[in-house]
């Protein structure tokens, strides 16, 4: 049976939410701030050599971020020289087309260079982001320019045409090939993606030109000021997720704002014509991730501890170098199948981790302590199901054996920081702080409060609801007690009322209809 796939995208003054539902399971959480530009995988910037690192034969850029960015002479490309020439030359009163097609993209750099040959402190290069700051560190970056497509990645200074090895037909190989090299510019290189196949030319032509387009528009900026700037970025994260997630299985994306919606329309019209009318938009008066159950998936997947089958539960910790996930079964009982209890608890969770790995993105290396299990048997099992669970995630990732000691090392390709939401709410008795006010004084801040009410908004018939802890301290003592000087103090009626939901020292007041008062 094919999975239902949602797309639910919410967008308000500060930025977009993306949620991928799958089976109306939560599955991946993207966030990207509408104000101001962050440093994003695939965008494309003029940046300035700082420092050459000799020993690590690698590069400080400045990208205007304040954490410089770093390049290795690997990551330089083959045709670096090209992009350098181009940068040199082009010139706001010149003919740039012309100066771009005239360029050689040779001689390539050598595999076993160095980058003080090819670099110079204060030198301007076009650079890629690949990685994103993580942490301390700054961004990777590649001056191997592309521009992903959804069927194509166009490559500047490139010459040649390579074709996706998932796509197994021989003639399909061939007849996109031809099809690409008849109709890309000159110096120009592409890469066809495996969305590719069966594509007709016209889609192809489209997309390919759409390409080129982007890339000769930063010309402008490029050639009126060479100083550090930001010459493209990918499209909106919400494009290129689409670009990245988009297949034949997809049933719905739900957009809550006109304009994203629009510019999700034409994309998918694009590059997927027949899939145009799986884009809804959502006009409801509920906030959309409430009508889909999002905001209570977020609530109950982010935390510290997440639940999963019959009682077991996760608990995940992040430290600098790496991410724990410890696998605990809860209550489980004693008796002969306990080794088949301890395989089923360890499977769901496996379940639960291949989905939290990809909901918080989480990168680096990932090390989960399962349940011991005594049998081989059952320990070759968990591996493979781990790595069949892993296969539908898009990151690079390696999964190996579990050790002796039942602790099982992912790796997976970090580009960005891991999502982190905070779901712990804070203390309405302490606000945070670990410290509530003393006991003692309790009943002055209650009266002050009741003060104000009685003197100040005329109220005299009140009710009071307090734990009956402090309930017992407010009441002792029939002709003594605080409540009894109060009522004649400020001659007003007030009711206590005790309720065991109410932390020790919480209280409330209400007035006669039952309403709480600030």
């Amino acid at each position: 049976m094919e999975s239902e796939k949602d797309l639910i995208v919410d967008v308000n003054s500060t930025e977009v939410s993306i949620a991928l539902m799958e089976n109306h399971r939560l599955i991946e959480l993207n966030k990207e701030s509408s104000q101001g530009h962050s440093f994003s995988v695939g965008d494309v910037y003029l940046g300035k050599v700082k420092k050459i690192l000799p020993a690590l034969n690698a590069a400080f850029v400045d990208i205007g971020d304040e954490k410089q960015a770093f390049v290795h002479y690997l990551d330089l490309g083959l045709y670096f020289n090209a992009f350098d020439e181009f940068v040199k030359r082009i010139n706001p009163n010149s003919d740039n087309k012309g100066i771009y097609k005239h360029i050689k993209p040779g001689p390539i750099l050598e595999k076993e260079g160095r980058i003080e040959n090819v670099l110079t402190p204060g030198q301007m290069m076009i650079v890629q982001i690949v990685k994103e700051p993580i942490s301390t560190k700054g961004s990777r970056l590649t001056a191997e320019i592309s521009l992903a497509g959804r069927n194509i990645v166009l490559l500047p200074f490139a010459e040649k045409v390579s074709v996706s090895q998932k796509i197994s037909s021989k003639e399909e190989k061939r007849r996109l090939e031809t099809l690409v090299k008849s109709i890309l510019p000159k110096n120009y290189g592409a890469i066809i993606r495996t969305a590719a196949e069966g594509k007709n030319a016209a889609v192809l032509d489209a997309e390919l030109m759409s390409l080129v387009e982007k890339w000769e528009n930063s010309w402008k900026n490029l050639a009126k000021s060479k100083d550090v700037q930001l010459l493209f970025t990918e499209y909106s994260k919400t494009t290129t997720i689409l670009r990245d997630l988009l297949n034949d299985s997809f049933s719905n994306i739900y957009v809550n704002d006109e304009n994203i919606y629009e510019e999700t329309r034409k994309y998918i019209s694009l590059i997927s014509p027949e899939q145009e009318k799986i884009v809804k938009l959502y006009k409801e008066k509920e906030p959309i991730f409430d009508h889909f159950e999002v905001t209570r998936q977020i609530k109950s997947s982010f935390g510290k501890v997440v639940p999963i089958k019959q009682g077991a539960y996760l608990v995940i910790e992040h430290t600098e170098a790496l991410h724990v996930i410890d696998v605990n079964s809860g209550i489980r009982s004693k008796n002969k199948e306990q080794e088949q209890n301890t395989f089923d608890i360890n499977c769901f969770a496996a379940e639960e981790i291949a989905r939290q790995l990809r909901l918080r993105d989480m990168g680096g290396i990932v090390i989960v302590d399962f349940i011991d299990m005594e049998s081989n048997e059952h320990r070759n099992a968990l591996y493979k199901k781990m790595q069949e669970l892993m296969e539908s995630d898009k990151a690079k990732h390696n999964v190996l054996p579990l050790t002796k000691f039942g602790l099982m090392q992912i790796t997976r390709q970090r580009v960005r920081p891991a999502t982190e939401i905070n779901t712990a709410e804070v203390c309405p008795t302490c606000h945070g702080t670990g410290k509530i006010t003393s006991s003692v004084v309790i009943d002055e801040a209650i009266e002050r409060r009741l003060s104000f009410y009685v003197t100040e908004k005329k109220i005299t018939n009140l009710t009071l609801k307090v734990n009956p802890i402090l309930g017992a301290y407010l009441t002792r003592g029939i002709f003594t007690s605080i409540v009894g000087k109060w009522k004649k103090k400020y001659r007003c009626k007030i009711e206590v009322i005790e309720s065991t939901d109410f932390t020790v020292l919480q209280n409330e007041f209400y007035n006669e209809k039952g309403e709480k008062l600030d």
